[in-house]
């Protein structure tokens, strides 16, 4: 019967391979859903840890769970739904980074807000969102 002091072990075949699927589709599904996900920032962040080559394997390996888990075409609650589409990736998050919080560091939050920044104004020059205009 495991015990909260049983050791976990991460596979790192599976993790290298969470991290190609989410190096390969993140930014896509980012991209796509931008204007429906109210963690973004949370959610940039702990990509810029979880693809951070100083960022020890456990906790990359947690990240890219969750991370993977918010890529994936199917899960949970179907992400298409208007209220509750994200409820479970935001969860799922929340606790990944709930567990790793001391691993995020500013410079993964300072990416993270440049990040969104650019997203968000490469939306509004399209006519997409109202969110904050682009400097200059």
């Amino acid at each position: 019967m495991p015990t909260g002091t049983d050791l976990v072990l991460y596979d790192p075949v599976r993790v290298e391979r969470e991290e190609r699927f989410v190096r390969r589709n993140f930014w896509r599904k980012l991209r796509a859903n931008l204007h429906r996900i109210p963690f973004l920032e949370e959610l940039l962040a702990a990509y810029f840890c979880a693809t951070d080559s100083g960022t020890p394997f456990k906790v990359k390996a947690i990240l890219l769970g969750a991370l993977a888990y918010f890529v994936l075409p199917v899960d949970a609650l179907p992400d298409w739904l208007l209220v509750a589409g994200f409820t479970d990736d935001a969860a799922v998050l929340a606790a990944a980074i709930q567990a790793v919080r001391t691993n995020l560091m500013p410079d993964h939050w300072l990416r993270a807000q440049e990040a969104l920044r650019v997203e968000t104004a490469g939306l509004d020059k399209a006519g997409m969102g109202d969110g904050p205009q682009p400097a200059g």
